[in-house]
């Protein structure tokens, strides 16, 4: 079966509430505005349900200053409580992932999910395990966190994490 990708990947967001279930995923180390931007973006899309892979185990080992990501426990609830507190009548579903697909490959249930630009292609390969599994295919809705002229100055958790390992080296030395 053949995979239409531009047909499902919406390069301009659906309306509020167009799904009625989304999902996305991260690492979401130091919740900070990026984060918050595109959960709320992904909240806003869902009706009913909402479910959130953290990134965990194999999935940190590459990451920068991955001794100084907070502890997958924290960063579950961060996240739910987020949710919570901006759409409180969304069912919320926050689990950890080990590899890059988690619940979005194997919830028959969702609709649509929720994508940055730089992440367009894992919600492409998202949809042809999908396929290879008789899943449907979710819309892939793109969220844009940061417009081109400040991504120089694009937050990042591996910023917060540098700038908290250079003050602990400071410290010691």
């Amino acid at each position: 079966m053949a995979i239409l990708e531009e047909s499902v990947v919406n390069s301009k967001i659906s309306p509020p509430n167009s799904h009625g279930a989304v999902v996305l995923g991260g690492t979401f180390d130091r919740l900070h505005d990026g984060h918050r931007l595109f959960i709320r973006s992904s909240a806003e899309l869902a009706r009913d349900r909402i479910v959130v892979g953290v990134c965990d185990g194999p999935m940190l080992t590459n990451k920068q200053f991955s001794d100084l990501i907070e502890p997958i426990e924290e960063r579950m609830h961060n996240v739910e409580s987020y949710i919570k507190s901006i759409k409180p009548e969304l069912v919320v579903q926050v689990e950890p992932i080990t590899d890059p697909y988690g619940p979005s490959v194997v919830d028959e249930n969702l609709d649509a999910i929720v994508v940055s630009k730089e992440t367009v292609p894992g919600g492409i390969s998202v949809n042809r395990k999908r396929a290879d599994r008789g899943l449907s295919q979710l819309k892939v809705e793109v969220v844009d966190l940061v417009s081109e002229e400040s991504s120089q100055g694009k937050l990042s958790s591996t910023t917060l994490r540098k700038l908290e390992a250079d003050k602990a080296k400071k410290q010691q030395g």
